[in-house]
């Protein structure tokens, strides 16, 4: 038993093996490769002294059962008193071991497959208000180049992801008297689907193609380079925006959130969820989740003081 450690050389070795897998065959960064090692010791020195109180045993990877790991979850929970979502990162840690496991022939079956995440509870996004919503556009209005004042009106009015809104081109934008629309083509999972544009959206529009040169293929391109507008920049103008309007805590998917918070008051969730691509509703309901703020008002109403 390596007492110095924590757990035994053979749980050091397992761990390495891993690890080095993840290293070679991954690009992941090493903090991440730091908390997969730390997740793997902790589980064996779990294993190997609070599940084997009678004896000191040694981690063998052939051991672990199905209701070990649903144990080792339950510890975590009530004994240990983990927020779901290190119960949940550890968790995910164990599923890819165990699976790397069996793929080398190390175990016969995954004990990890039937083990379940713990729920955890979804939060709704920080809500933009109306008076900071009018402070971002002033201050765009004010400072700002025709380019970002558009990209800003379109992200509020439709709720474009930032890569959505870099890789946008004026073929997919379809402007007419009284409708409009967009064409999203590098959705998540490359899903592509049709944007409706309001009123102020093709007023925009209209007002910024013209000056488009013809001879560029993208809708927003950089100001510096011409070239595709990266998300990084996109991000850091509307920052500089936010900024100036004295806005904190928000970001550039923050106007994503505006555009859900302000559509769910009046629109069915199945057609807010079409316009803004998400793959199921429990995505969209966090527009309709009460914040506890709202919850606090809703209850100071039949308050008797």
């Amino acid at each position: 038993m390596n007492h110095t450690m924590g757990i035994s050389d053979q749980g050091e070795q397992h761990i390495h093996a891993f690890i080095h897998v993840l290293t070679t065959q991954e690009d992941l960064n090493p903090k991440t490769l730091r908390e997969y090692a730390g997740d793997l010791k902790q589980f064996i020195g779990w294993f190997e002294t609070a599940e084997h109180q009678e004896e000191e045993l040694v981690f063998r990877i052939e051991d672990v059962a199905t209701p070990t790991l649903t144990r080792y979850r339950e510890v975590m929970q009530k004994t240990m008193g983990l927020k779901p979502s290190t119960i949940n990162r550890r968790l995910i840690t164990l599923k890819r071991f165990f699976e790397w496991a069996n793929s080398e022939g190390l175990i016969r079956r995954n004990p990890s497959k039937p083990v379940k995440l713990v729920p955890e509870e979804k939060t709704s996004p920080r809500q933009m208000t109306d008076k900071e919503e009018a402070a971002l556009i002033a201050a765009a209005e004010h400072k700002g180049s025709l380019r970002d004042q558009t990209i800003l009106y379109l992200m509020l009015h439709t709720g474009l992801r930032t890569m959505e809104v870099c890789d946008l081109t004026p073929e997919d934008i379809t402007l007419g008297k009284r409708s409009g629309q967009l064409t999203v083509r590098s959705g998540k999972r490359n899903k592509q689907r049709e944007v409706p544009l309001n009123a102020t959206v093709r007023a925009a529009l209209e007002k910024y193609i013209p000056l488009l040169q013809t001879d560029i293929p993208i809708l927003f391109p950089s100001e510096k380079t011409g070239e595709r507008l990266s998300e990084r920049g996109l991000r850091h103008f509307i920052k500089k925006y936010m900024k100036m309007a004295k806005l904190e805590g928000l970001s550039a998917h923050d106007l994503r959130h505006r555009f859900g918070y302000v559509m769910a008051e009046n629109t069915p969730l199945h057609r807010l969820a079409q316009i803004m691509g998400h793959d199921s509703l429990d995505t969209t309901m966090i527009y309709v989740h009460a914040t506890r703020a709202d919850l606090q008002s809703e209850v100071e109403k039949i308050a008797w003081q």
